[in-house]
């Protein structure tokens, strides 16, 4: 194994530490250093998504699809009991954390931060399923944990990915991605759908803007996406509100969207007057 890839592995598993809440942050970040372990994370297409839940266990098929629309961590959905879904406001409370120690041990506490104690909605796409799953598999009582194992214990990582997700990867051929990618596949998905950077934030449950800045990413599709509605939106300001144009300027303005060119005596009077 290369360098590189060794800490590529010893990154992703403090990565893990820090998810699950054994350490504060994760040590392997060198500035500068071997700059090529740090691509972004793989991310699943939406049809990949909904092929890996029908790809899973009808258990589990819940939680991949609240992981991805939810952003939510692993600890968080494990720790969610059945008061803590609305179904009608289409909204969860994100109260409390599972932790699994080295020891084995397995803790419920709040979330780390302030900021990770957050209410996030999802969309009516996935209520069927999440209703479907209290129906069938949540614990009955308000405080009952919403996903557990099929004899009713909270769900361990090592057992789920060994057990359930790695098969369900092979099956539904999707890449190898780990549970957490799931998260970030939801966080893209976010930004996609136009939310700004304090919304990503709340949506994830971070304090800090950097996490979030991450998925805020500008592509060239997107670039024209945004050009095109602000032209389009400087045209329909110019129709509806004629009257209040800059006068001479305003009307050639109109004009030259209308025609598609300008005159050569048009071209130097606007130079001239610094446009």
């Amino acid at each position: 194994m290369t360098v590189a890839k060794s800490y590529r592995l010893l990154k992703t598993i403090m990565t893990t530490a820090v998810d699950d809440g054994v350490i504060r942050r994760n040590p392997c970040r060198i500035k500068r250093g071997l700059a090529e372990v740090s691509a972004e994370r793989t991310v699943l297409t939406v049809p990949q998504v909904f092929a890996l839940s029908e790809a899973i266990e009808p258990r589990y098929r819940a939680l991949v699809l609240m992981a991805t629309f939810t952003s939510l961590r692993w600890g968080e959905l494990c720790a969610l009991r059945r008061s803590d879904i609305d179904m009608v406001a289409r909204i969860i409370r994100v109260e409390r954390s599972l932790t699994e120690l080295e020891n084995g041990e397995l803790t419920l506490g709040p979330p780390k931060t302030e900021a990770g104690r957050r209410t996030v909605g999802f969309p009516e796409l996935i209520s069927p399923a999440v209703r479907w799953h209290l129906s069938c598999f949540a614990q009955p009582e308000d405080d009952g944990l919403v996903f557990t194992s099929p004899a009713g214990a909270a769900l361990r990582r090592g057992n789920f990915r060994r057990r359930v997700w790695l098969p369900a990867l092979r099956k539904a051929a999707v890449p190898l991605v780990h549970f957490h990618d799931l998260r970030h596949t939801g966080n893209n998905l976010t930004a996609a759908a136009g939310a700004n950077l304090r919304e990503l934030m709340a949506r994830m449950g971070h304090s800090s803007t950097r996490a979030a800045l991450i998925y805020l990413h500008s592509t060239d599709e997107r670039q024209r996406e945004i050009a095109d509605a602000l032209g389009a939106l400087a045209v329909e300001e110019m129709r509806r509100r004629p009257a209040e144009g800059a006068g001479p300027q305003a009307d050639r303005a109109r004009n030259r969207h209308g025609a598609g060119k300008m005159s050569r005596e048009d071209q130097q009077q606007d130079w001239g007057n610094g446009l």
